[in-house]
């Protein structure tokens, strides 16, 4: 009988620490889940005031515009500050295939100069033109000065043209817009563009990705410094919806960035 008493109350001895042990798992796994779940609900902000959610673990942020903006009054821009996010930098369209400029972009340019917002300037794409022609037309309109960001060329779609010869047109444009300006340009596009059509051959040039409803960063296998994440933007000074963009770096690495 004293056997069986001594072997019970051992039992019973063991419960008192695993009990603790379980209920201090079950904490420590209900904080870790806690943590996870704020994390990842933190990774995008809502700002009502710019009318969409916004990437929190980013430093800088701006907008891309072109005449579809209408007429924008850059002070109000400038100006506009919701908490921690105000608009750091502006990318303008200047011209598009062989001859085309955008109607709004002299204007622009200027205005955003005069309000303080560091500006650039982009060329939309056509697949089925001259790379080096389209090169001479941006070239002829868009003057960079230092403390402006690299030229962007922005290509979406090949238009029905194969794929290694719209490479080849872009590849020219690159080269001409890089040995005149003696700085690298950025490519835009999407991110399915990008991986089906152009990854292994350009990927020595700086990218600003399209990407939209990702959490925290495009969907990309190789390095970024935009990401355009949201279409729908709204911004004080612009009556139509507008891109916004996050830069992937601190601003150090964004003054960096600048033409000298």
């Amino acid at each position: 009988m004293a056997k069986r008493k001594t072997k019970r109350k051992k039992s019973v001895n063991k419960w008192w620490f695993i009990i603790p042990a379980i209920m201090v798992g079950a904490g420590l796994s209900a904080y870790i889940w806690y943590k996870v779940l704020k994390i990842n609900h933190a990774q995008f902000v809502r700002y009502p005031a710019f009318g969409i959610d916004m990437p929190a673990s980013y430093e800088i942020h701006g907008i891309d515009v072109s005449k579809y903006q209408s007429y924008i009054d850059w002070p109000s821009v400038k100006e506009m500050k919701v908490r921690d996010v105000r608009i750091g930098f502006a990318f303008i369209k200047a011209t598009e295939g062989l001859g085309n400029t955008d109607r709004l972009f002299k204007r622009n340019w200027k205005k955003t100069k005069e309000a303080g917002i560091v500006r650039g300037a982009y060329h939309f794409f056509l697949a089925t033109k001259s790379g080096k022609k389209q090169a001479e037309n941006f070239i002829s309109r868009v003057s960079l000065e230092p403390g402006d960001l690299p030229p962007v060329l922005d290509i979406e779609q090949l238009y029905g043209v194969k794929p290694e010869k719209m490479r080849k047109e872009v590849q020219d444009w690159l080269t001409i817009v890089e040995d005149y300006y003696k700085v690298k340009p950025i490519i835009y596009t999407y991110v399915n563009f990008y991986s089906s059509y152009m990854s292994g051959e350009f990927d020595d040039y700086p990218l600003w990705a399209a990407h939209y409803l990702e959490k925290d960063r495009p969907r990309i296998r190789r390095r970024w410094i935009f990401w355009q994440h949201s279409e729908k933007g709204r911004v004080n000074g612009i009556g139509m919806p507008v891109d916004f963009n996050v830069f992937n770096g601190d601003s150090a690495d964004f003054e960096n960035l600048l033409i000298k």
